[in-house]
């Protein structure tokens, strides 16, 4: 008869010095989880701190209209930007019209 070979591991030693490759996480797994935190770090409110540019582009989450906000509306301090939704700063009014957007009613 053949000789049984033994799985290496077989013993609590090498259990924990070679995982089962079920244990381990797919190659794709490193990927996926730096592209998570991209897009998470893309979602950070980019503004004024990094540009001169302080109007605020929001896409409205029931109408999906494109509004802006200007420093010194009612609203303005409580809109947060999401890049990640296409939302954006604009640095004028007219840039912001010139997109499409339209300004806040109040």
């Amino acid at each position: 008869m053949g000789k049984r070979y033994r799985n290496v591991a077989d013993n609590r030693y090498n259990r924990r010095r070679y995982p089962r490759r079920a244990d381990r996480l797919p190659w794709w797994a490193g990927i996926l989880l730096f592209l998570t935190v991209l897009a998470i770090f893309a979602a950070v409110q980019i503004g004024p701190e990094f540009t001169s540019c302080n109007i605020k582009g929001n896409i409205s989450y029931n109408t999906g209209e494109r509004i802006y906000h200007v420093p010194g509306q009612e609203y303005y301090s409580e809109t947060r930007i999401s890049l990640l939704k296409g939302e954006r700063w604009f640095c004028s009014e007219a840039e912001a019209r010139a997109a499409g957007w339209r300004k806040s009613r109040v």
